[in-house]
């Protein structure tokens, strides 16, 4: 049986913002929801839609690549400026390929927040509470 990148979680609004016992809050990023897996040695980082973003975030693919096979994480695209998530550099970023890709990310880097691993090491954990 052949394993697939299920689609991500997303949020959704509540009336009221308590917990439940035993949930946790996650913060809100200022980033691009993307989910990264590595599958024979192949990385794949996609967005939410399904978008291939891997040739605008050269570093993510590369950082990914040292992840165990059968692996996959469900996560934020983010870009850290003087201490403050830079949206607006992710924008910029997301329009670079190749040599302007690799000259962007040295300027500003971004980072890949993990929400969930999805698959860690061929162990599907998407049903794990």
């Amino acid at each position: 049986m052949t394993w697939t990148l299920p689609e991500p979680m997303l949020s959704s609004p509540v009336p009221d913002p308590g917990l439940r016992p035993g949930w946790a809050p996650e913060p809100k990023w200022d980033g691009f929801r993307a989910l990264v897996s590595v599958e024979a040695g192949q990385v794949v980082l996609r967005s939410r839609r399904g978008t291939e973003l891997g040739r605008a975030f050269p570093e993510v693919v590369a950082d990914a690549a040292q992840l165990p096979d059968a692996t996959a994480l469900d996560g934020e695209l983010v870009v850290w400026e003087e201490g403050r998530l830079a949206f607006e550099r992710l924008q910029d970023r997301l329009a670079r390929r190749g040599a302007g890709a690799a000259r962007a990310a040295t300027e500003w880097p971004v980072h890949f927040v993990v929400f969930d691993p999805l698959r860690l090491s061929g162990t599907d954990t998407t049903l794990w509470p």
